[in-house]
């Protein structure tokens, strides 16, 4: 039998059936990662003569072709497995998952390719969505005789690396073909770097190039709600990439409290996430990445990214990240990923994560996506570089210093990260009036507190709504807020205590779409400070009962949950008496109407300690908010 420009796969007995032509003539190795730099160049056709008695090591009835693009002598062979199910792809999704999680899929090249096939074609999509037959006519009308090199790669590229992992020559024009095409059939995507890496996933277990072409196209034109494969625009990428630092700002706070230490531009570490797992990881890893994430979509994403940085805290010793390029080193990090954890323990550890559900997922993506419009970026490309908005030269804060600011701001959420502070109130400005601390934060959304006490202690609050939300309960006062408030100390030590339902949110499940609503008021009795009713004392202000709300922030809003308990759920509340922040059991910090006095203990909503000494005196308070501008 003669096959022209194909590699074949090894015996198996490890030799090769054949050997394989790489761009520099060579059999090529490795672990299979490359890049298009090295591999989109024409090459020489390999001839090779086998005989009959080789065979693929795949079942050619059910997969049929597959495998013809690969370069077999950097191919990992399939993983043993345990007893994998022989009707696998039949069964319930949820099961389906718990299998691909564990690596079933991995068993067999045959199992694979069968898999991605089915699966992308269960994927909802838009009604006219251009699949095998729509390649085969562009194709051979864009192509014709000529050859691929001769086409530039699509504009939404913009330069980004096309990993080819273990692609034959033949296999890498057949991706450059297929992403060619992608440009002519789909002219509304303006930037997506990780499409290249998806379809040369796919070509792996593809019969042909229109099998592959038809799988992305699918994913592309995906349908489902609050959830998407694949982003398509610079905005979308980019509030991706926010979406990203937010969740590990959250999940990874030691990682994410030394990027933001260390590097200049937090905003562009995090920009890089999609490529730690589709550019940086080996095959063997991207590709039981890729199992999950056909299955799941980009929450999985999520999850498996947090994992690795959570990893490269962990891995990388203190002495080496003095002074290191944080981005060079999560590079080089995903790159030797075998040294420091096997596939499978990264999987686990990433799907031991506790997200909050898609659709508040897809929520935070929404608002990070008006909040880079704001800043003046388009669906084609951003107006300007975003970087972390304190500037060290500029700043000034009778409160806290400029370095410390930068580790407050680092812990808010990314759609707000980018604005600079702009300070609204101060007593040393203002004066110690409540009326005119309300006044002056009153239209700002949110607010950062910052209260530095007379024995040098600092803390505060971030918190999410505009304090004019307390007038729309009446004379009652309420409470009100969404679960991306929190508190955090400063001075003598930096911590940041988070809604408990972030650190634990098996406690709370997500509720059903058609039966949300705003949370009823909990009887009194479950509110009081102490057994006899609310307090009154000159350090602890009566605790007001859970407000009904009709506009509630789009993130982590508390009616998207079922909560074991109100008093979980007390972020802020204000009234003529002073403000609280924090609620159950105790208050995380209160002040009185003179400003000049304040309390602090534990409290259920943050599950904090006492910010200061419980009892203090305030020698500042800072309000500051966000200059949209």
């Amino acid at each position: 039998m003669l096959q022209v420009g194909l590699s074949l796969p090894r015996a198996p007995g490890g030799a090769a059936g054949g050997f394989a032509v790489g761009p520099d003539g060579d059999g090529g190795g490795g672990d299979g990662t490359g890049t298009a730099q090295a591999m989109l160049g024409s090459a020489p056709a390999t001839v090779v003569t086998t005989s009959e008695a080789d065979t693929w090591d795949i079942d050619a009835s059910s997969c049929r072709g597959c495998g013809q693009f690969v370069d077999w002598d950097r191919m990992p062979g399939p993983e043993h497995r345990g007893d994998v199910p022989r009707d696998i792809l039949s069964k319930p999704p949820k099961e389906l998952k718990k299998l691909a999680r564990a690596g079933c899929l991995a068993a067999s090249r045959a199992l694979r390719a069968r898999a991605y096939h089915q699966l992308s074609r269960r994927v909802a999509c838009r009604l006219v969505t251009p699949d095998a037959l729509v390649y085969r006519d562009v194709a051979s009308r864009l192509f014709g005789k000529q050859s691929a090199s001769s086409h530039p790669l699509p504009d939404f590229l913009e330069g980004s690396p096309v990993p080819t992992y273990c692609l034959s020559p033949e296999g890498v024009t057949a991706l450059r073909k297929i992403l060619v095409c992608l440009g002519s059939l789909f002219p509304d995507i303006t930037h997506s770097p990780v499409l290249p890496s998806l379809v040369a996933l796919l070509l792996h277990y593809s019969e042909d190039e229109a099998q592959c072409f038809e799988s992305i196209s699918r994913l592309i034109a995906s349908s489902a709600p609050h959830a998407s494969y694949v982003d398509q625009s610079f905005l979308a990428h980019r509030a991706s990439c926010m979406t990203f630092g937010d969740l590990a700002n959250k999940h990874c706070p030691a990682a994410h409290r030394l990027i933001a230490s260390t590097s200049e531009n937090v905003f562009e570490v995090y920009s890089e996430w999609l490529s730690w797992l589709f550019r940086d990881l080996p095959f063997s890893y991207a590709i039981r990445v890729f199992d999950v994430y056909l299955l799941e979509g980009q929450k999985v994403l999520y999850r498996i990214a947090l994992a690795l940085l959570k990893q490269y805290r962990l891995s990388v010793a203190p002495a080496e990240l003095e002074g290191a390029d944080i981005r060079a080193g999560l590079q080089a990090f995903a790159r030797n990923i075998a040294q420091h954890v096997t596939v499978d323990k990264l999987l686990e550890r990433a799907f031991g994560i506790r997200l909050f559900s898609r659709k508040e997922i897809w929520l935070l993506q929404m608002a990070n996506r008006k909040a880079l419009a704001e800043r003046g970026m388009t669906m084609a490309r951003g107006r300007q570089s975003f970087q972390l908005a304190v500037d060290v030269q500029s700043f000034s804060s009778g409160a806290v210093t400029a370095q410390e600011m930068r580790i407050v701001w680092s812990w808010i959420p990314e759609r707000f990260s980018l604005f600079p502070p702009l300070l609204l109130f101060s007593t040393s400005e203002d004066g110690c009036s409540l009326q005119r601390f309300y006044s002056c934060c009153e239209g700002y959304e949110p607010t950062v507190l910052l209260i530095k006490t007379t024995a040098g202690e600092v803390c505060g609050a971030f918190l999410s709504s505009d304090w004019s939300e307390r007038k729309k309960n009446g004379a009652t006062p309420g409470f009100f807020g969404t679960g991306e408030c929190f508190v955090f100390t400063v001075r003598p030590e930096m911590e940041r205590y988070e809604w408990v339902f972030i650190k634990k949110p098996e406690l709370a499940k997500a509720v059903p779409h058609s039966r949300q609503r705003s949370p009823s008021p909990a009887p009194a009795s479950l509110l009081s400070s102490s057994p006899d009713g609310p307090s009154t004392s000159s350090n602890r202000l009566a605790v007001p009962a859970p407000q009904r709300r009709g506009r509630l922030s789009p993130f982590l809003a508390i009616r998207h949950f079922l909560l074991p308990s109100k008093t979980a759920s007390m972020f802020m509340s204000g009234s003529r008496e002073g403000i609280i922040i924090g609620g159950g059991g105790g208050q995380a910090l209160s002040l009185d109407a003179s400003l000049l006095w304040g309390h602090t203990e534990h409290c259920e909503t943050f599950d904090n300690p006492p910010l200061c000494q419980e009892n203090f005196r305030v020698q500042l308070l800072e309000a500051w908010g966000f200059q949209n501008t």
